[in-house]
């Protein structure tokens, strides 16, 4: 078992300029669970896109579980965009190329759960 208390959880700011996945605006981030052996791999964090922020194309090795928790955004893959709001659940395939990130109008945030290996896809 592994316990976090959420006063050790602190937030990072990525941005495009640090992060190849970011596309515009920051991402603030904070991790809730490190990819680490003993959690097999699995990681978890709350990640707050500002209004308009995004992600560049991007896959996954394994699956990525999101978990809308506030505000309006977009889960997108090359052949449609959905629309999200607090209470969406979303899975993506190991593989799968998406983007997602906040609407234009509102800023969103997610629980995003998945194990290592992102990469950005063309």
């Amino acid at each position: 078992m592994i316990v976090i208390e959420g006063s050790t959880v602190s937030s990072v700011v990525n941005t495009p300029e640090n992060d190849p996945i970011v596309r515009s605006s920051p991402a603030n981030k904070r991790t809730l669970l490190n990819m680490t052996e003993e959690s097999g791999g699995w990681g978890a964090a709350l990640t707050t896109f500002d209004i308009g922020g995004q992600l560049n194309w991007h896959t996954h090795d394994g699956e990525q579980f999101l978990f809308i928790t506030d505000g309006r955004g977009i889960v997108a893959t090359k052949e449609k965009e959905y629309v999200v709001t607090p209470g969406t659940v979303v899975y993506i395939p190991a593989g799968e190329v998406h983007w997602h990130g906040a609407s234009h109008e509102s800023s969103m945030t997610h629980l995003n759960i998945q194990k290592a290996g992102i990469h950005k896809a063309e």
